[in-house]
């Protein structure tokens, strides 16, 4: 895969961790334990595999400039400084998550994960907003 396609890899990464999330969600709220683990060690993984593909990009392309004005260009940078900010987040909830799983800490893990969860939903959704708002919509 060539540097250009990163964007794109990252953005469906991200999508894929949102659905990932929302079915262990929904498995663990039916009592589908096992199932909920599958998914979000998935999410996890997918996660981790766009951090990797995400700082690859960075490190060979640089940065890309937003290119709208007006209206969007505010809201633009509101979303992008929430999604880093919570971003940083994620990483150090989720490995908390994981850690309290494995060794079935389970009142810790769910204190965790009741804050984890929705940070990292709106983190995976705004990943692929601000995909669409710098490659795919234009606002010439």
């Amino acid at each position: 895969m060539e540097i250009s396609g990163l964007p794109v890899l990252n953005a469906t990464l991200n999508a894929t961790a949102f659905f990932l999330l929302v079915s262990g969600w929904v498995c663990i709220r039916s009592g589908h334990r096992l199932l909920h683990g599958w998914f979000m060690g998935g999410a996890f993984l997918v996660s981790l595999i766009f951090l990797v593909s995400y700082l690859t990009y960075h490190a060979m392309a640089g940065h890309q400039a937003f290119q709208g004005t007006g209206w969007i260009r505010p809201v633009y940078y509101l979303i992008l400084i929430t999604h880093i900010i919570l971003a940083m987040g994620v990483v150090p909830l989720a490995l908390a998550a994981l850690w309290y799983a494995a060794r079935r800490h389970w009142e810790r893990h769910v204190k965790i994960t009741r804050i984890l969860l929705p940070v990292w939903i709106y983190v995976s959704v705004t990943g692929v907003i601000i995909y669409l708002l710098l490659y795919r919509l234009s606002f010439a």
